[in-house]
């Protein structure tokens, strides 16, 4: 999600929740995302996914900004809608894990912990390294748009 204030670009990132993120913060923020079920679309996947770990429900147009392969051999996708939410109203889906590794102890976390509204500069220290290229992919199209952004 991204919104247009003051003429400045900004974009919605979120923070991992659980223990392993606690304390980390520059490049540990990310697009929210997760996985797609065996036969769902792309763009559903990416819409249910946003909607699980924020609580908030995206209308379109969507607009894709491709793919990037992980080191992982997974590829991520992603597409810019633009809107508007307010993070402090985040309400994220949860996860169980084991805590600390290897103690038996199983926690249930949030996927999400907080999110926050970024221009790019700040996003792209904040985003982990691999997803830079959308926030690139998303400055290119909303300059080559004008004012309304991208569309489609």
């Amino acid at each position: 999600m991204y919104r247009l204030r003051d003429g400045r670009l900004e974009v919605l990132l979120a923070h991992p929740g659980g223990p392993y993120f606690a304390k980390k913060d520059r490049g540990a923020w990310s697009i929210p995302k997760g996985l797609v079920d065996s036969g769902e679309d792309l763009l559903a996947a990416a819409q249910r996914e946003f909607t699980e770990e924020t609580g908030f429900t995206p209308q379109g147009p969507f607009t894709a900004l491709g793919g990037v392969k992980r080191r992982t051999h997974k590829i991520v996708y992603a597409w810019a809608v633009e809107g508007d939410c307010d993070p402090g109203e985040l309400v994220s889906n949860t996860f169980e894990m084991e805590w600390p590794p290897r103690s038996g102890r199983l926690l249930q976390v949030p996927e999400v912990d907080r999110a926050a509204f970024f221009g790019l500069d700040e996003a792209r220290a904040a985003i982990v390294s691999y997803q830079r290229r959308f926030l690139d992919e998303l400055e290119g199209i909303v300059a080559s748009d004008g004012v309304r952004g991208p569309r489609g």
